[in-house]
């Protein structure tokens, strides 16, 4: 492992960039910096001088000298190609909220060129890492073909589509693969910045998350709107449907007869789309009603349980910590 004192992080910033996102991560590393040179550590390059450098030589980077964030800040860079193999290289996601608008970007040259300079870099070495929509430009450089990746939860179905060669696991907050690292939704930003840091010091990553005043999110799952996912399958649309309206008495061929499909053509599909079975989608559905009920009632746990289709409390517990990773008691605080 590099010393700790050595690492080159090159933050590759491209046009329209995710405003807050490229803003956490790199004061998620500046505090990180503070936070390890306010205490002496020994390193190669301060040994036996009394003061600490800064763990992180962050430099903001693109393929041009400037480029514009979604809100239209201007953001001088230094030239990709200039600067040494940098040792991490993090991609803040693109500010695309829409297919459409996502699809579209992944066309720009500056877009393509960045994939091919991301795979470039990570077969020399570099540990790549990326959030949101900027896990579509990694899986699109190739490098992570054959490995595991998750992305922000809406965009699953788009991401399965456009990459089945990856392994997609979009209920996790941060996955790693070999020397690239996913993580989810826009503000799992922080996730990243902070789990980057773990990987070289948890303590300074336990310090750095403290002072930001930031809890750990393992999980996706509690965010999730299941039928928010966006895709444009016809057939799995009116599964959907179907299901939320008949979530208390909920059978597989029934559902296939209201969609007006065989079990196995159902099941194929919603795997394929959705990435889960039909069965899983209900529980997520389940779970998602579970805990509106939770936070926005005074229901007991059998009364919802029976609400969202299940026959005993015990049962929707175990799904709940499953899906979530929390308790009942954390999921009843709200803002949690």
């Amino acid at each position: 492992m590099l010393a700790f004192a050595d690492m080159r992080v090159a933050v590759l910033v491209l046009n329209d960039v995710f405003d807050s996102g490229l803003a956490v991560v790199l004061d998620t590393l500046e505090t990180a910096n503070s936070l390890a040179q306010s205490k002496p550590r020994p390193s190669r390059a301060t040994a036996g001088k009394g003061s600490a450098q800064a763990p992180y030589e962050v430099t903001v980077c693109g393929l041009a000298r400037k480029v514009r964030t979604h809100q239209g800040f201007g953001v001088p860079l230094v030239r990709a190609e200039s600067r040494a193999r940098p040792d991490l290289v993090i991609v803040p996601a693109l500010g695309k909220k829409t297919i459409p608008e996502l699809e579209q970007a992944l066309e720009r040259r500056d877009v393509r060129d960045a994939a091919q300079l991301l795979a470039g870099w990570e077969r020399s070495g570099s540990r790549i890492a990326g959030a949101c929509t900027a896990t579509f430009l990694l899986a699109a450089s190739g490098i992570l073909d054959g490995g595991s990746a998750t992305t922000t939860w809406w965009l699953s179905p788009l991401f399965r589509e456009r990459f089945p060669s990856v392994t997609l696991d979009e209920s996790r907050m941060i996955v790693e693969s070999r020397r690239v690292v996913t993580a989810g939704a826009a503000l799992a930003h922080v996730d990243l910045a902070l789990y980057l840091v773990q990987k070289q010091s948890p303590s300074l990553a336990h310090a750095t998350a403290r002072h930001l005043v930031f809890d750990a999110r393992p999980s996706q799952a509690t965010y999730v709107m299941p039928d928010h996912m966006a895709h444009s399958d016809e057939l799995v649309r009116r599964f959907e449907r179907w299901a939320r309206a008949h979530l208390t008495s909920f059978t597989l061929s029934d559902a296939a007869q209201g969609v007006g499909a065989s079990e196995r053509t159902l099941e194929r599909r919603i795997q394929a789309v959705l990435g889960r079975s039909p069965i899983s989608y209900v529980q997520d559905l389940r779970v998602e009603l579970a805990i509106h009920r939770l936070r926005t009632t005074q229901q007991s746990v059998d009364e919802i349980a029976e609400a969202v289709g299940y026959g005993d409390a015990a049962t929707l517990r175990t799904l709940l910590r499953k899906k979530t990773g929390r308790g009942l008691r954390e999921l009843r605080t709200p803002g949690l």
